[in-house]
């Protein structure tokens, strides 16, 4: 595989940070601009950080690199790199419009942002389960006049809890499925030191997760026709959101009713058995098992599970029969890894190792 030059849009925040931290000893890609706000551009990229946000060091190699401006700069980032992540905070219709630049300039963007999941046009990936979504770049293409750039993104983070597990049982038509969510507090870009007010407390309250948690799986789910991703009309998800004091790793409580209700030892060798093209194709980035069980009942735990294979497998546990839906059970994924840049990783390896950015 060759080696792709990289940019980093939004390389000061968290999931920035994380990217850097996750791409700095990549076999396949090498980050050679950083990007952020006006406030960030001209510094080196160790003096603009104005807060290191994730556990591991800051990679000293980025640390003399000079920061450049994501908006002014669009042009000189594009025409230096094979492509580009995005993890910018900005108003949704900004990134919207930021993203597309980029795109027309012939740089594909993988996006972390939730500005595009919902374009028809616009893949929204988890490489274990939807890879064939990708055919649908050739028609945004053609919309944005583009040869080589488009805009890819993942999912919302929370769903890397959830959605994996519940996808492998599929086949025996999940008929409805209600989900609560305990997110860590790195997925609102937050640590203990600058969000005291979650310490001894939970949030019941997270700006439109809910809705995301609902409806982006649809699209997941969905296929491919007419030039646009159609979303699936089933399963029913019904979905609560809360933020609660961990730091890291995001808990699903799941409850799902079937038309044909599986065994438990279905569903687990369901689980058990499943991989997807990033195994297949053994993407650097792809666990080597997506779905790790957990036998005791007091697993998985974010603390002790997050990092299950690098923190980009997908835990479960406490897989019991219910009294009004048909099974329940816990999930786990790490949010800032295989939800987030893990993930965007994760795709840009499936997308590269496809012929996407070449």
């Amino acid at each position: 595989m060759k080696r792709y030059k990289v940019g980093v849009i939004g390389a000061t925040g968290m999931v920035g940070q994380r990217f850097l931290t996750v791409l700095q000893s990549h076999p396949w890609f090498e980050v050679t601009a950083l990007a952020a706000s006006p406030a960030s551009a001209g510094k080196k990229y160790g003096d603009a950080i104005k807060r290191w946000l994730v556990p591991e060091p800051m990679p000293e190699k980025y640390g003399d690199t000079i920061v450049l401006d994501a908006e002014k700069d669009a042009e000189k980032i594009a025409a230096s790199v094979d492509f580009c992540f995005c993890a910018v905070n900005m108003q949704k219709d900004d990134i919207k419009a930021l993203e597309e630049r980029y795109a027309k300039l012939e740089c594909p963007i993988v996006s972390n942002n939730s500005a595009h999941r919902a374009t028809p046009d616009v893949p929204m990936v988890i490489p274990e389960i939807n890879p064939g979504h990708l055919d649908v770049i050739k028609s945004q293409r053609r919309r944005l006049g583009t040869t080589r750039g488009f805009v890819a993104v993942k999912s919302n983070c929370s769903l890397q809890s959830y959605v994996p597990l519940l996808h492998p049982l599929m086949k025996y038509g999940i008929e409805e499925a209600v989900v609560t969510t305990y997110q860590a507090i790195s997925g609102a870009g937050r640590t203990f030191e600058t969000m005291p007010e979650i310490v001894d407390n939970v949030i019941p309250y997270i700006g439109g997760e809910e809705e995301k948690s609902e409806t982006e799986p649809l699209k997941i789910w969905g296929k491919v026709e007419g030039g646009k991703i159609v979303p699936a009309a089933t399963p029913k998800i019904s979905a609560q959101c809360l933020r609660v004091p961990v730091s890291d790793g995001h808990t699903a409580a799941v409850f799902v009713k079937f038309a044909k209700k599986p065994s438990r030892g279905d569903i687990l060798d369901a689980w058990d058995s499943f991989a997807g093209v990033p195994q297949e194709m053994k993407l650097p980035s792809a666990p080597k098992k997506f779905i790790h069980y957990f036998d005791e009942n007091d697993r998985p735990q974010p603390r002790l599970d997050r990092m299950t294979e690098g923190g980009m497998a997908v835990c479960a546990g406490r897989l019991r029969e219910d009294s009004i839906f048909d099974y329940r059970f816990v999930g786990l994924s790490h949010n800032t890894l295989r939800g987030a840049a893990g993930g965007a990783v994760l795709l840009a390896e499936l997308l590269a190792a496809k012929g996407y950015f070449d």
